[in-house]
């Protein structure tokens, strides 16, 4: 099976309904309110608090895209279940 790349718009939206309330990034500690004559950086910095990486416990990458699915092992827990258990 081929797997398509995710838009980045979808790779990086921080604003996912089913985020993982485990995933950190720059701007959530900005205490500025939004200033619309300034670009977003959108710089991509994102991590786990479980592992303090840019890796999550299941070894896959700490953004948005990825840390959005409930399917993956690791959501809001930081603990990966291996072998179904």
């Amino acid at each position: 099976m081929i797997q398509r790349p995710v838009p980045e718009s979808d790779r990086f939206d921080t604003h996912h309904p089913n985020l993982c309330p485990a995933l950190r990034w720059k701007g959530q500690f900005i205490l500025a309110e939004p200033d619309p004559t300034v670009p977003r950086s959108n710089d991509g910095l994102f991590w786990c608090i479980h592992t303090q990486t840019c890796i999550g416990p299941d070894g896959e990458l700490a953004e948005p895209g990825n840390c959005s699915s409930s399917q993956r092992k690791c959501h809001g827990t930081g603990k990966c279940v291996v072998g179904g258990s």
